[in-house]
């Protein structure tokens, strides 16, 4: 499968504002937007203004970027976003927020939705006991999402264990560190879904 393999931080350069792809370095002063502010590339500093397509495509591709997906996958989630009832924009956070590798970052089993995707994958986690590997799964209120034993023992999870005691939950998830395990209490609301997108120039630049 296809993924991004370049430098990370100049995802966050280049939509001019922090995504928090790499975890605590983010917080640190080695973040690049902080020491390099402007865009990367040649022209990174020149002074550029957007318009009303730039503003809509700048919004989808932070929205992407945050969440780390390809093109194909998000227009397939905006498509299955425009199906629901409700809002087009709110249907579409929200189904990129029950992602299980999204909701084990947000559990604060991984330093990043990158190394969570990576835990995923490898087979760490299951989902009302049953090991599920697929990043993209969606979860549903009632979810019992845990390590699986095996995985229990290793030190890094040792480590995410400990750390995880001092990360907030959003309120529609339970963790329980201790037993590196988390409930789905229900869906997420707009309100609680604190990414940094505009989602309705998502919906404007689909909807042309």
């Amino acid at each position: 499968m296809a993924r991004y393999k370049d430098a990370t931080c100049r995802l966050c350069r280049r939509e001019g504002q922090k995504l928090f792809l790499k975890g605590d370095r983010c917080y640190s002063d080695k973040c690049a937007i902080t020491r390099r502010s402007y865009a990367p590339g040649q022209h990174g500093q020149a002074r550029k203004k957007l318009s009303e397509y730039g503003l809509q495509l700048r919004e989808k591709q932070k929205a992407r970027r945050i969440y780390g997906i390809l093109e194909r996958q998000f227009s397939n989630y905006f498509a299955k976003a425009e199906r629901m009832k409700g809002v087009t924009g709110e249907n579409l956070l929200v189904l990129l927020e029950r992602r299980l590798d999204n909701v084990v970052y947000r559990l604060g089993f991984a330093d990043s939705r990158t190394q969570a995707r990576q835990l995923v994958r490898h087979g760490h986690f299951t989902v009302n006991g049953k090991k599920v590997s697929i990043p993209s799964y969606l979860v549903r209120p009632g979810d019992v999402i845990a390590v699986r034993e095996k995985s229990k023992e290793s030190s890094l999870f040792k480590e995410i264990a400990a750390a995880a005691t001092h990360r907030s939950v959003p309120a529609w998830l339970k963790a329980d560190p201790a037993a590196l395990e988390g409930h789905v209490l229900s869906l997420p609301t707009r309100e609680q879904i604190d990414v940094p997108v505009q989602e309705h120039l998502i919906v404007e630049l689909y909807s042309k």
